[in-house]
């Protein structure tokens, strides 16, 4: 699992088996970014999250809205619209810029394909991905 900034720079990552389900990863992952400030304590909490309809939780709206984050997820088909009110997906349509993340990670075809039994190894490939990435962001 990845999580980008609205410039599509990995700012944190998340290697589990492929098993478990996304939307219990989801917490998880957003724990690992750190965002330095000025001052104070790096900020570890976004004001909003951009999420394609595998995490269409009612759960984790709860969880991310008890936290002070906006969630942006688009409900799937088969569940019933929420109640009367029309959701805010305003930020949906920047989602493209984590798949554009994703496609620059797929240039790397090493991650393309996990081959590695061991997760250590796959996410060491996957930070230097990331460092590569946000180097040549840095660049131009």
């Amino acid at each position: 699992m990845l999580v980008a900034d609205g410039g599509g720079i990995p700012l944190g990552t998340l290697v589990e088996s492929a098993q478990k389900a996304e939307v219990k990863l989801a917490d998880s992952t957003l724990a690992k970014v750190k965002v330095r400030r000025a001052r104070g304590r790096p900020r570890s909490r976004p004001k909003e999250v951009v999420a394609d309809k595998g995490y269409d939780s009612d759960p984790l709206r709860r969880r991310w809205r008890g936290r002070g984050i906006k969630p942006c997820i688009p409900r799937r088909r088969s569940r019933k619209p929420h109640r009367g009110r029309k959701p805010d997906l305003e930020g949906y349509r920047h989602r493209w810029i984590v798949e554009r993340t994703f496609a620059w990670l797929g240039n790397f075809r090493r991650l393309v394909v996990r081959w590695e039994r061991h997760a250590h190894i796959y996410l060491a490939f996957l930070l230097i991905a990331c460092a590569i990435i946000s180097l040549r962001s840095i660049s131009g």
